[in-house]
């Protein structure tokens, strides 16, 4: 047995080896835990333009590089749909972190008629601020009206400390691809002013562009060959170079990255989706991925990077290749459009300038004139609805009124153009022409709600992800709260989507006795 005095004294000493005392005899505060950091230490956002779902398949024997690491090592949704309209760059970013439609997002096209101002604005104008490193209109997330998963990482930080605080950036060639999937606390935003110009923002981010940037846009823009080399490679390029300078995905907290590329877009509008342009820079989109990947591996590692492919849209043929197999689809001529209408209305409520604009295949009715002749809102749009009716190949007229009212038939287009509708902000009718008709007058286009300008890859790659081919529905509202719970942060305001837990690593079963 221990004599009692030596217990006393073995305790005397262990609290006081335990517990310093501090000048007023109290022990001091515990310091705070670091956090461990988290499995995704990165998420990045691949938003490939106008890169239609069955680029995926029709191409995958020819892919060896970062297609062919997403088809093999990732979880591929193969009937991943835009159930949304219309179908267009803006609206399909806006979504892709959103996980909201444009009823929701305010986000309902490329441009509309803002009637405020009485003026076309583009989805991301902001007269408040001015652009950064080159000339032109200021342009910023303002009007996107939900958040987006970067904003939940930022609210989700402890405030006040930078050191934890997640990083958010946007890159693509196109303004509006690069500022709405990382919306409104992003850190920066920078797209090129040409393919061969360079970067620019605004000053919504920062008075100035960050060095590394303007040491970037200070490099020529040509390959060793002397060609000048394609946007995405830029893209990338600048991509990197963010990684670098701002050491995402490496300080321990969940960083975003979006980029987008948009050289699929230029060429399928020119060449179609048939075109052997379209298979060339699809293969390249792969190559230059494969690249773009071994860096984050060596950067960040690409077991702690979730990565995300998807695209804004799709594309519809050549109404000239159509024929040529003897399937419907043509062109129609803006003309034969609106001029009908403006004569509908003349005929029964008399002159006056009945169109302010047009966004799309919507029109925007002159609500002044409407008052000031004391007529029934509803009624003016019935006769222009009708009016439009009557042009060869327009399948369907919403006037503003049944979309408020919900009076739509209860099918895929219907729900989708539905869910297309922001009452501030659309317009008075939505037109919508037969299946592979358009207005474009060369080449081909996209924004109908049916499914070759609906149907998008969908791929999932990092932590928590279970590889396979998954041929579940599903929508890009569901990459943002499924993203969101990859990062362990709420799903964005907006958002309309499901968590993909078909796909989510499942917890190991515990071990049998």
């Amino acid at each position: 047995m221990i004599p009692r005095a030596r217990v006393l004294i073995l305790a005397a000493v262990l609290v006081a080896t335990l517990v310093p005392v501090t000048g007023q005899g109290r022990a001091p505060a515990a310091a705070p835990a670091t956090p461990p950091a988290p499995a995704v230490r990165l998420i990045v956002l691949v938003a490939v333009d106008q890169f239609r779902a069955d680029y995926l398949t029709r191409f995958a024997h020819e892919y060896t590089g970062g297609l062919h690491r997403l088809l093999t090592r990732g979880a591929v949704f193969t009937n991943a749909y835009l159930e949304h309209y219309p179908t267009v760059t803006a609206v399909g970013h806006a979504t892709m972190l959103t996980g909201a439609t444009p009823s929701v997002s305010g986000i309902i096209g490329n441009d509309w008629f803002d009637r405020a101002s009485g003026r076309q604005i583009q989805s991301i104008t902001d007269t408040t601020v001015t652009l950064l490193g080159g000339t032109g209109p200021g342009a910023s997330p303002r009007r996107l009206l939900a958040t987006t998963v970067g904003d939940e990482l930022k609210m989700a930080a402890p405030r006040g400390d930078a050191a934890r605080t997640p990083r958010v950036y946007g890159i693509s060639l196109k303004d509006r691809s690069a500022i709405l999937p990382v919306g409104h606390g992003a850190d920066g935003a920078f797209w090129l002013q040409s393919a061969t110009g360079p970067f620019v923002s605004s000053t919504y981010y920062f008075a100035a562009l960050p060095p590394w940037v303007t040491a970037f846009n200070a490099r020529p823009a040509e390959g060793s060959s002397g060609e000048l080399v394609d946007s995405t490679s830029r893209i990338l390029a600048l991509a990197g170079e963010a990684i670098t300078a701002e050491r995402l995905g490496q300080r321990g907290v969940t960083d975003l990255l979006s980029v987008s590329l948009s050289d699929n877009d230029t060429v399928g509008h020119a060449y179609g989706p048939e075109s052997p342009q379209v298979h060339e820079v699809s293969l390249r989109t792969d190559r230059q991925l494969a690249g773009f990947f071994a860096m984050l591996d060596a950067k960040v590692g690409l077991d702690h990077t979730l990565i995300v492919l998807t695209a804004d849209h799709g594309v519809a043929p050549v109404p000239e290749v159509q024929q040529e197999q003897r399937l419907p689809g043509g062109r129609i001529v803006t003309k034969t459009l609106y001029p009908p209408i403006t004569a509908a209305l003349e005929a029964r409520f008399g002159p006056g300038a009945w169109l302010l604009a047009t966004a799309g295949a919507s029109p925007y009715l002159n609500h002044a004139l409407i008052a000031e002749k004391q007529l029934d809102p509803a009624e003016v749009r019935r006769v222009a609805a009708e009016a439009a009716r009557q042009t060869p190949h327009v399948v369907r007229v919403y006037t503003r009124d049944q979309l408020l009212r919900g009076e739509v038939v209860s099918d895929l287009i219907g729900r989708r153009v539905l869910r297309g509708f922001n009452a501030q902000r659309s317009g008075d009718l939505e037109i919508l022409f037969e299946p592979f008709w358009m207005r474009a007058d060369k080449g081909t286009t996209h924004g109908t709600p049916y499914n070759y300008d609906a149907h998008v890859p969908l791929v999932f790659m990092g932590p928590g992800v279970t590889a396979g081919r998954y041929p579940q529905h599903a929508a890009l509202n569901d990459l943002a709260p499924t993203v969101a719970a990859l990062a362990g942060v709420d799903a964005p305001s907006g958002s309309e989507g499901r968590v993909l837990a078909e796909m989510l690593a499942r917890p190991a079963a515990p071990a049998r006795r």
